[in-house]
């Protein structure tokens, strides 16, 4: 934080910052917020001495983790502890081929249908599919090395059962698992486009950019091959869909905010490729939020909220 010039960019472009009036120097000696921050990425891609709040806000969560111990953050984030850690609906009993499609937790959820083709898809084609949780949202709560213990255990799972490469859906588990895992990983839009699924989508389509492939852009360039226009950035502004970091538990006025914002900016549609930002964006009233990969398999999915999305997330355990 010695490298921190008070440009007070991250606070203009963060509204975590700008509710608290502090710019990352001040965040790092505020401890008391470790879980009112997003964990978005935005600060570092407007610092221009390249500082990430992500970073601030991890240590100060594992800090909270090291005082308080496990036991008070299962008190505080019940639900998601009790189902992801470990995950309570891993199915590996498909995931025993050499390339193996890994769905992770939301996209079954929201979107059975399009699951339910690619698991076929790809059997038939040879390989396999494994149902887990990458455990990002155990890490982003202070416990990175519980998160990497699962994903060990995982690896040697994978192993033993000849498994080599991971083909990710979610750009969030692709990001996260990078550098934990052993596995080679690849975007499910490059393996559609060497297998010969998919269609090309017409038209210029307005885009929202998940947190995660903002710096990269990993997914969106692999994405960029079944477009025949452009994509549009059309949602600059927005800073999160409101779920990142968990925060929303602490800042659920600025988490909706964030979420309603799309409908202020005019656009009549919105194409992205993270489960979790269309499920959080219809929940709050922006009705036509889409999977981009839904319309390259050219699927009609009406998505759940509420229990049934989490009951379809169930079902996979023992399919």
């Amino acid at each position: 934080m010695k490298e921190c010039i008070h440009c007070n960019l991250c606070k203009k472009h963060c509204s975590f910052l700008e509710k608290y009036d502090i710019d990352l120097s001040e965040f790092e000696k505020r401890p008391e917020l470790a879980y009112h921050c997003f964990l978005c990425g935005k600060c570092k891609e407007v610092c221009p001495r390249d500082i990430d709040g992500r970073k601030i806000a991890q240590e100060h969560r594992q800090k909270y983790v090291q005082k308080n111990g496990i036991e008070k953050l299962k008190s505080e984030y019940k639900g998601l502890l009790w189902e992801k850690y470990p995950y309570k609906f891993s199915n590996y009993r498909h995931a025993n081929q050499t390339s193996v499609l890994f769905m992770g937790c939301n996209f079954t959820a929201f979107f059975p249908k399009t699951a339910q083709f690619l698991t076929k898809e790809f059997q038939k084609r040879g390989m396999g599919v494994l149902f887990e949780c990458c455990q990002k949202p155990v890490a982003e709560l202070g416990l990175e090395k519980e998160a990497e213990t699962q994903i060990a255990r995982m690896d040697a799972r994978l192993e033993s059962q000849g498994v080599t490469e991971l083909i990710v859906v979610c750009p969030n588990c692709y990001y996260f698992l990078r550098g934990k895992t052993k596995l080679s990983l690849v975007s499910i839009y490059r393996k559609l486009e060497e297998l010969g699924i998919g269609n090309l989508l017409e038209g210029d389509l307005p885009f929202y950019y998940p947190c995660p492939d903002r710096e990269e852009h990993i997914f969106i360039n692999d994405i960029r091959k079944f477009l025949k226009g452009k994509e549009k950035h059309a949602f600059p502004q927005i800073q999160c869909c409101g779920l990142g970091g968990s925060a929303a538990m602490h800042e659920k006025k600025l988490a909706t905010e964030m979420s309603e914002l799309v409908q202020s900016t005019g656009e009549k549609q919105l194409y992205t490729y993270c489960a979790s930002c269309i499920s959080n964006f219809r929940r709050n009233g922006f009705q036509y939020a889409e999977h981009v990969l839904t319309h390259i398999l050219g699927i009609e999915e009406k998505i759940p909220l509420g229990v049934t999305s989490v009951v379809n997330r169930a079902r996979y355990k023992w399919k």
